[in-house]
């Protein structure tokens, strides 16, 4: 489950180290779908592998749970929540309200130093789809959206966003995985980044509204490839 410098770094962490350590590598792993939704972990195992004690493995699990990543099941064990569409489409809404205001706002507030670093996440993006590497992509989607936020000093707001999306993010992980049309994504960053250097501010809240829609488009055919990832 871990690369032996994973694991290493986890074992030589003091013990409320060692637990966000292990906090931040499960999150990912799941957030990523290297551990696929309804996949069964055990603490005891993870214990044994990093040689820790179980404390620490416990309290990471028992804050994915609290993120709804880890279903804990009394007398049965624990198993990677399997992705609720009804608590993707809840993120997916109060982003969707809240940063197309933000892509409005940078209209107003963008520097030309915000505006470039967006103009080079972009040609990042599309070297990403050039070499097919689709969890650099995703990765760089969301420092595009962050990077939004960033410029209009609302950056406790983008973790407020982020908080609420977690069954979202794996699904939009799970659309690059798809192979759907990656070329969509980036024209949309395009036309994004071109509206607030050009400070078009409704024109961009209704880019950002349909861009933060795709997922839900095509979430019925996700659905139906990977029937055992859904509640």
């Amino acid at each position: 489950m871990f690369t032996s410098q994973q694991s290493q770094q986890i074992k030589s962490s003091i013990r409320g180290s060692a637990r966000d350590q292990l906090y931040d590598l499960l999150k990912e792993k799941i957030l990523r779908l290297e551990l696929e939704p309804g996949t069964k972990i055990s603490e005891k195992e993870i214990a044994e592998q990093l040689h820790i004690s179980r404390t620490p493995v416990r309290e990471a699990f028992l804050k994915l749970a609290q993120e709804e990543l880890l279903d804990i099941i009394p007398q049965s064990g624990t198993i990677v929540s399997r992705i609720n569409l009804e608590h993707v489409e809840e993120g997916r809404f109060i982003r969707e309200v809240v940063e197309k205001e933000v892509a409005a706002l940078a209209c107003k507030k963008f520097s030309e130093e915000h505006l470039f670093q967006l103009e080079k996440n972009i040609t990042m993006q599309e070297l990403c789809v050039e070499k097919r590497n689709f969890l650099e992509l995703f990765e760089l989607d969301e420092k595009f959206h962050q990077a939004i936020f960033d410029g209009c000093r609302m950056s406790r707001s983008w973790k407020m966003v982020q908080n609420l999306n977690s069954h979202f993010n794996r699904l939009r992980v799970l659309r690059l995985f798809s192979d759907l049309d990656w070329d969509i994504i980036i024209s949309h960053h395009k036309q994004i980044y071109r509206l607030i250097a050009n400070k078009e501010a409704e024109k961009v809240r209704q880019v950002m509204e349909e861009h933060l829609q795709l997922v839900v488009i095509e979430k019925d055919v996700l659905k139906k490839q990977y029937p055992h990832y859904f509640v």
